[in-house]
């Protein structure tokens, strides 16, 4: 079926306080999200469809009422985007990143930080998911320029050096489940 696209587009009307907040709802229903990406949005749509209010727009009085009303929470958010994140196998680097370019906070940032065991849990699960070190097809048995690829793909990862040599140098998977299971134990 072909699609008419000679009519012109119409322009979404501009936005008004009620406008503004059910925008905000509406985003905050669908989106976990922090208190600076609900913001960024609201900014985003203003500057888009403009504002046709009698006083000036207020975003962050709208994000200020939503943490008021428990709708955003930024450490909930943290802690679960943090989650995620290690859970598919990230670094601590790679996480504090994602959380910074949320708007979180270094203090929420740092509540939310992961456990050493945590950590190499991650590391454990990239490598596993990248088939790095042990995981890969060749082995132990990497020439030297393989070798490099891996540990840039675990330090671009947000790993440590050291947690990059620990897992791609393990003799075997089970060397490398041990590494990750030892912080657990202590």
């Amino acid at each position: 079926m072909a699609v008419d696209r000679s009519r012109p587009r119409r322009k979404p009307p501009p936005l008004d306080a009620v406008k503004l907040e059910e925008l905000a709802l509406g985003y905050v229903a669908r989106f976990a999200t922090s208190g600076a990406k609900l913001e960024s949005y609201l900014i985003r749509k203003l500057r888009e469809r403009g504002w046709a209010g009698d006083r000036p727009p207020e975003p962050g009085a709208v994000v200020e009422r939503f943490i008021a009303a428990g709708y955003i929470d930024d450490e909930v958010y943290a802690r679960a985007r943090s989650g995620g994140l290690l859970r598919r196998g990230y670094g601590p680097r790679r996480v504090a990143q994602a959380l910074g370019a949320a708007g979180i906070t270094e203090e929420v940032r740092e509540a939310v930080r992961a456990t050493e065991a945590e950590e190499r849990r991650a590391a454990v699960a990239f490598a596993s998911r990248r088939k790095l070190g042990p995981w890969s097809r060749s082995g132990r048995e990497t020439d030297r320029d393989t070798r490099q690829k891996q540990f840039a793909a675990m330090l671009r990862a947000g790993h440590g050096f050291e947690a990059a040599r620990a897992v791609i140098e393990a003799d075997s998977v089970t060397a490398a489940e041990e590494w990750a299971a030892e912080s657990e134990e202590s």
